[in-house]
């Protein structure tokens, strides 16, 4: 357990200001991502340094096309998550404190990355922002060393913490996971604007790529497809993304995407944007 960063303490409650929910936590109480409390008046991280996996995974797999090809990542996770998918492909960790729990240090991180010989660490599997505090400090200590620091997000995070972030950041893979306000805070608990606005900001200092999970009755319309195609290559048509298959999971049991309709969106998609890719289709 450590201090959080990012909160305002006010009459009765904190408020939090990592992620764009600010949420208003009275004492004993959590936030929505489960893992920020009020304890006697500060708001406390409680999974610094618990981590639920630490991996090899190829680079692509974060999925990172066009940084680092060809290479292997260090990848850690812990637990938590500041959005509520009814899809969520990771729930056990997102949405459920895990029983087992490894404990480590960013030092730790770091020299097993130098060690093992990684040439990159990523901070994956459950929602990064919602354990910053360990992120921030292992990627200042992997930068260092000269390390590159991989963050794959719902990019739900507010613009402060996200530009102290990107002094260390290297390369995003950031879920845009669908273009309508409804149907994100509907379905997953959030908003759609601070996605965006982290693209943007993002896009302009580090790698960016950009995942589409195509969910069926969801946003598996063409219309909403093509205003992402149109809205992304606004910002910079070079932003690879990813369009990628969804199976039924969680709380969400639809039948799996349409693979004709996604292979009929990849090339629509490649008139607005110059790298576009399909994933989860074996």
């Amino acid at each position: 357990m450590k201090e959080a960063m990012y909160y305002k303490i006010l009459d009765d409650h904190i408020e939090c200001r990592l992620c764009a929910h600010h949420c208003r936590i009275l004492e004993g109480k959590t936030g929505i991502c489960g893992v920020r409390k009020n304890i006697g008046g500060k708001l406390y991280t409680l999974n610094y340094g618990k981590l639920t996996a630490i991996n090899d995974d190829p680079v692509e797999k974060k999925p990172l096309y066009h940084f680092m090809p060809g290479t292997r990542t260090l990848s850690l996770g812990s637990y938590g998550c500041n959005f509520a998918c009814r899809f969520c492909q990771n729930y056990e960790i997102a949405q459920e404190q895990p029983s087992f729990l490894l404990e480590r240090t960013p030092e730790d991180i770091v020299d097993m990355a130098i060690r093992e010989g990684f040439p990159s660490i990523a901070y994956t599997y459950n929602e990064p922002t919602v354990f910053y505090e360990f992120m921030l400090e292992t990627a200042r200590f992997a930068k260092a060393k000269g390390l590159k620091n991989i963050m794959v997000t719902n990019g739900f995070i507010e613009r402060e913490p996200l530009e102290e972030l990107l002094g260390y950041m290297d390369a995003f893979n950031i879920d845009l996971k669908t273009f309508s306000d409804d149907t994100y805070r509907k379905i997953c608990g959030g908003r759609l604007e601070p996605v965006l606005e982290t693209i943007k900001l993002a896009s302009r200092k580090s790698h960016v790529e950009v995942t589409t999970l195509i969910v069926t009755g969801m946003n598996d319309t063409e219309e909403e497809l093509t205003e992402i195609f149109e809205w992304l290559a606004g910002v910079d048509k070079n932003i690879p993304l990813h369009l990628t298959r969804y199976f039924p999971c969680y709380k969400y049991h639809e039948p799996p995407t349409d693979i004709d309709f996604m292979k009929k969106m990849h090339e629509k998609a490649k008139k607005y944007l110059t790298h576009v890719h399909l994933g989860n289709i074996f």
